[in-house]
């Protein structure tokens, strides 16, 4: 393996400084026939690799498995030299690298991959201390052809790399009798020389040996395999076991005919134990013990490889106000307090086909296998809430612990693992949203309705450039003589998937998104044109145009020069032009919202307030306001529809808002009016003005051109 090309990195005197910590951790772990500062200087090489590594956009896996391939090739190829090299790596390296967080991350992988970089080099340094394969089945073979001078030589060679190995080494004729082993076998396999010298491998072979095992075995003894290679335990007598790499190899004579088999046995129990362990720590949670979110989508993606009739269930669980509980007691007791919500997750959560896992933050998920029903899924998050609504004593306080948990329950047929997991997660969006401290389950209907909103909201920006959007105008008349007095300005969107869309299914997005404030400017300066070109027509007989404002357009530090711009650009009057505000933005203006309207009017421009009587109603507050029109919310109107039959309540309610409008100098315009009977009783009660299907629904200009021309 070729070292590694990478570009320059900063920081040198930190890794000479790592170097030298780990030159002195692993320098006394094995012999090295080099200086000191020789072998800083190769692992300040290797720490420069390491550091890059841990911070790389794409990890570099060959180059970190060649650091542990070099640290054998300076023959720290130790099984402590190892362990040292990990400690400290994982104790130091991450200060060294660019970006913290991904190094902490990587860390699991990275002592992984050192490890394996090791393990193969010590491998390949045994085989090439004993002279690989070829080697020993040469020595075997001379060791037993003869007396020839030139093969004791061989003789001599092959005792001294057979008696002296740090591998067990044992050879055995055609039918598994074993002819020699060495001292190492012996101690690896606890049965004395001498034993091992009369006994047959058979006997190694357990009950339940594997048939891979058993089939690789035959075809070696029948010459039809030269090798094979595997990994296998051995229990010892004195009941340890121990795990071991095995290797055989057979020997053949000068004709082909096989005539020995030679087997190399390693222990690597240590090394086996390391890799668990390194295994463990890469997928569990450090914090909670818990699996972390690789192990659990490990385990999903073995749920979804079932057969189409398995059912899988999730609790997606999140904390609620586990931010405020770190931001006033500290991130010690969020940790405390995080342990805690694994631990009774954990006491709850249990069995093979279940898993509770800690995805980051303060965020679990409950993986349920073959859930039955949706209902057992529901009882088991009512469960959770309730052991976690349990006071939580951490450093002296009662922490009040509460939870939002998403549920998703379905056959995995027709389905994916992230089709799931995002399907938790906006149904916990949902509970969150909905109040917390509670469970919401997943719903197909909710869920497109969520989904076509979303739609909207990512395709609202182009549509306004595309021009999509159009206004529609309500005529606004006169009680007392019919006549048109004004238009309502509305907006429409003519999407191309879904056809016309009304301000219901998009105005709330805009105001979401902010794409109220150029939207709602592009309906003023729309219905000022228009305006103007009726103004320039029909003169004193043109209707004003009256243009609702959203709470968001209200505190636009921008709204009066956009105003004052368009008038400018239009040419139309400002007294032409009425602004509606809803009651509860209009009734909340202070400060400077307050001192936009005041401008506005300032201007000339007229202000109403929407749908009168369904907000705030501070009816004092009227008497402060720069409000020209109240407009009777439609509600209000019920009880005037039918004929001989008002309801006594709403009249009165209508009567006393009209009284209180005039008191105050304000006009009043009745919305939502359909039918004779409510506007013959509107008049009756005085009120000014009105508008509804009556009269006529909202079209587009030819329809109050055509008002203007009858």
């Amino acid at each position: 393996m070729e070292s590694p090309s990478w570009p320059a990195a900063e920081g040198a005197g930190g890794y000479e400084l790592f170097a030298q910590r780990w030159a002195n951790a692993v320098r006394n772990t094995s012999y090295v026939a080099l200086e000191t500062q020789e072998i800083v200087e190769r692992l300040t090489e290797f720490t420069k690799v390491l550091a890059v590594a841990a911070a790389a956009d794409l990890y570099p896996q060959d180059a970190v498995e060649w650091v542990g391939v070099e640290l054998v090739r300076m023959r720290f190829s130790e099984t402590e030299s190892l362990a040292a090299s990990i400690r400290v790596i994982g104790e130091g390296l991450v200060a060294l690298a660019d970006s913290a967080e991904r190094a902490t991350e990587r860390m699991p992988g990275i002592l992984a991959s050192l490890v394996t970089g090791f393990n193969e080099a010590t491998h390949e340094r045994i085989l090439g201390e004993h002279e690989h394969d070829e080697s020993l089945r040469s020595a075997t073979m001379d060791a037993r052809r003869g007396a020839h001078a030139a093969l004791r030589a061989s003789e001599a060679r092959f005792q001294a790399v057979f008696h002296e190995a740090a591998v067990g080494i044992g050879i055995c004729d055609m039918r598994g009798n074993i002819i020699d082993t060495n001292r190492a076998m012996s101690e690896l396999l606890g049965v004395p020389l001498s034993e091992l010298r009369t006994m047959n491998i058979e006997e190694f072979f357990e009950k339940d040996i594997g048939p891979e095992l058993r089939t690789e075995y035959d075809e070696a003894l029948a010459g039809r395999r030269d090798a094979y290679q595997l990994e296998r335990k051995f229990t010892r007598r004195d009941g340890i076991t121990v795990r071991t790499n095995v290797k055989v190899s057979v020997v053949r004579d000068e004709t082909g005919q096989p005539q020995y088999l030679v087997g190399m046995i390693e222990d690597i129990t240590e090394r086996h134990t390391l890799q668990r362990r390194l295994r463990h720590e890469a997928t569990h949670d450090p914090l909670t013990g818990l699996p972390n979110r690789a192990l659990f989508q490990e385990r999903l993606a073995e749920v979804f490889a079932g057969g189409p009739e398995t059912r899988v269930g999730l609790c997606y669980l999140d904390v609620d106000g586990f931010k405020v509980i770190n931001d006033s007691l500290g991130h010690d007791v969020g940790d405390q307090l995080l342990v805690a919500v694994g631990t009774r997750l954990g006491a709850l959560v249990h069995g093979p086909d279940r898993m509770v896992a800690r995805m980051g933050g303060d965020e679990f998920v409950v993986l349920v296998q073959d859930c039955e029903s949706l209902e057992d899924l529901t009882l088991l998050a009512e469960k959770v809430l309730a052991a976690l609504r349990e006071p939580v004593r951490i450093g002296g306080h009662d922490l009040m612990v509460s939870a939002s948990i998403g549920i998703v329950e379905r056959a995995i047929e027709g389905t994916t693992p992230a089709d799931t997991m995002r399907d938790a997660d906006v149904t916990l969006y949902w509970a969150k949203s909905d109040g917390k401290d509670q469970y919401a389950c997943f719903d197909p209907e909710r869920n497109a309705h969520e989904v076509a909103r979303f739609t909207l909201s990512a395709r609202m920006p182009a549509a306004l450039e595309r021009e999509e959007f159009y206004v529609d105008y309500q005529p606004i008349v006169r009680l007392p003589d019919g006549e048109l007095h004004g238009v309502e300005a509305l907006v429409r969107w003519r999407h191309p998937e879904f056809g016309p869309l009304g301000p219901d299914r998009f105005i709330g997005l805009a105001e979401e998104t902010g794409l109220i404030v150029p939207l709602g400017r592009w309906v003023l300066r729309t219905a000022c044109i228009q305006a103007k070109q009726w103004w320039d027509r029909f003169g004193d007989d043109a209707p004003y145009v009256s243009v609702n404002l959203a709470v968001r357009q209200c505190k636009d530090p921008g709204l009066v020069e956009d105003v004052r711009k368009i008038l400018a650009e239009t040419g139309l009057p400002a007294h032409r032009v009425q602004l509606e505000l809803t009651e509860s933005a209009i009734m909340g203006a202070t400060g400077e919202p307050l001192e936009m309207l005041r401008t506005l009017v300032d201007l000339g421009l007229t202000i109403a307030i929407d749908d009168f009587g369904t907000g705030y109603s501070n009816l004092a507050y009227l008497r402060v306001l720069p409000v020209r029109t109240l407009k009777i919310a439609g509600s209000f109107l019920e009880g005037l529809r039918d004929p001989g039959n008002a309801s006594l309540v709403d009249t009165q309610i209508v009567r006393t808002l009209v009284s209180l409008a005039h008191l105050l100098g304000l006009t009043v315009t009745a919305e939502g009016v359909e039918t004779t009977e409510q506007a013959n009783r509107l008049r009756r009660i005085g009120a000014d003005c009105a508008q509804g299907w009556l009269y006529a629904k909202s079209g587009p200009p030819e329809e109050i051109e055509r008002w203007l021309t009858t």
